[in-house]
């Protein structure tokens, strides 16, 4: 049964990848990587379980915080600021 429910999260991590390098835009495809970490934390989660390991556990927790603060990154870096799109400035 937790053989199924690996294969099932390394389908949906494949469908998010998928989605990632196909998404029609930048935050679609910000999102798809999003994904593909929570799915990830899940399949360590599920693994450690499944071989009886609970460290992993600490290495999934690890993961979904480097994988949120890499978001967070990405998206403050790829903001576009409404403000100054609306005033015509330039940003010079």
């Amino acid at each position: 049964m937790m053989f199924a429910v690996m294969a099932a999260l390394l389908v949906t991590m494949l469908l998010a990848l998928v989605r990632a390098f196909v998404g029609p835009g930048r935050y679609n495809r910000i999102l798809a990587i999003n994904t593909f970490g929570t799915k990830t934390v899940l399949f360590v989660a599920v693994a450690g379980f499944l071989f009886g390991r609970p460290e992993f556990l600490d290495i999934g927790i690890l993961y979904a915080l480097v994988n949120f603060v890499a978001v967070v990154a990405v998206l403050r870096l790829t903001h576009d600021d409404p403000v100054s799109s609306q005033n015509g400035e330039d940003g010079t």
